[in-house]
């Protein structure tokens, strides 16, 4: 059976249960395909904190005690292992075999360059950069950032326009390939249920700030989503948000709730089974995106939204040129104006059940592991 590394962030971002679903989601699928995988995580020991958000020891962190219930309830015990960035702590299995399986592997799937251990990044036979965070991630190379990708042998980005006329964002001297972000579908059972009310999760700033490229500027999520505060009240539909907010930016809570919305904290999200919960026990999923994503035509499509889809959620989300590489207008539906996203809406719950319908399609179609990851072992030149 043929050995693939997977690299990402689980225990470093151990509060946000939608972003472990995402790096799972990559091991899980290869799995599902057939290839025997290894998770691999590097955490720096500065990173390392109790569940109070305190300094502590690597080994009694609250970062490694996620990642050991991640890798659990994925199936991964075993199959894993978390190290510390200088090389001199490592949890899950040992250094020994670590090698010994990295050394076996023909392929490590590096998710946004996690993985920077030189030793570690020289094991596998090939290497597949994967760049979750399109703009950002070229904008920076262009300009002579380290962003984690140098050394790898390929190089993937979920910005299905990126490399295309479609999009102005630049390469930075990479030949970028499109891909999909997986989600194993049985992880995501269809929920057959009447619409109850619009919801998403996010950051209100997310983890970068603007950032400009050739005179032009492109705003956080925060600059999108402010338009949009009176949605709810103008479609007359209710909405809810799970935000992680900073108490600086309280004047935006209160906006949103005078709009309609129903902000609620992050906790409600925070591990693997929370974000599940929560996706499935909505109605449908509304939300903007990052600046960059949407200005730039990048084709960028949440990964949040792809486990909406799934679970037979239609999602309703800031176009940023989606439409050219999936299917809109059925269970998948975007917006430009905030006058659309009301329009849409409305449309949406009116028809709720067909679009439900249509969202599980989109998923079995384009994001189910062997459509979504195609791309990778086509060019990997390996067969499941």
């Amino acid at each position: 059976m043929t050995t693939v590394v997977v690299s990402g962030a689980v225990a470093n971002k151990h509060r946000h249960g939608g972003s472990a679903w995402v790096r799972m989601s990559w091991a899980e699928g290869l799995r599902r395909l057939g290839f025997d995988v290894l998770f691999v995580e590097q955490l720096d020991e500065a990173h390392a904190v109790d569940a109070a958000g305190r300094p502590a020891a690597f080994a009694g962190s609250a970062n490694a005690a996620a990642f050991d219930a991640t890798m659990e309830a994925f199936g991964f015990t075993g199959s894993a292992a978390l190290v510390s960035a200088d090389g001199g702590q490592i949890r899950g299995m040992g250094h020994a075999e670590l090698h010994d399986r990295m050394r076996d592997a023909a392929l490590l799937v590096n998710i946004t360059g996690h993985l920077r251990r030189p030793e570690l990044l020289a094991l596998p036979r090939r290497r597949a950069f994967v760049d979750l965070d399109p703009g950002y991630t070229q904008v920076w190379l262009a300009e002579g950032h380290d962003v984690g990708a140098a050394g790898h042998d390929l190089h993937f980005t979920v910005g299905a326009n990126i490399g295309t006329a479609r999009c102005e964002l630049p390469s930075g001297g990479v030949r970028w390939r499109a891909i999909r972000q997986p989600v194993v579908l049985e992880r995501w059972p269809v929920v057959d249920a009447p619409f109850t009310r619009f919801t998403t999760v996010g950051s209100w700033r997310g983890a970068y700030g603007p950032i400009t490229w050739r005179g032009c500027t492109y705003g956080v999520k925060a600059h999108e989503f402010r338009p949009l505060s009176d949605v709810p009240q103008r479609a007359g539909l209710p909405f809810e948000v799970v935000l992680d907010l900073h108490a600086a930016d309280e004047a935006d809570a209160v906006r949103l709730r005078a709009g309609g919305w129903t902000t609620l904290a992050p906790a409600v999200a925070r591990d693997t089974a929370a974000f599940a919960r929560y996706v499935r026990g909505s109605g449908a999923e509304f939300s903007a995106a990052q600046g960059v994503y949407v200005h730039t035509r990048s084709g960028w499509c949440s990964d949040r939204t792809v486990r909406y889809l799934a679970s037979g959620r239609p999602a309703l989300v800031q176009d940023t040129g989606l439409g050219d590489t999936l299917p809109v207008g059925e269970g998948l539906l975007t917006f430009s104006t905030p006058q659309e996203a009301v329009r849409r809406a409305q449309e949406l719950v009116a028809d709720h059940a067909r679009h439900s319908a249509a969202a599980r399609r989109i998923a079995e179609r384009y994001f189910a592991p062997a459509p979504a990851l195609a791309p990778l072992l086509a060019a990997a030149e390996m067969a499941p």
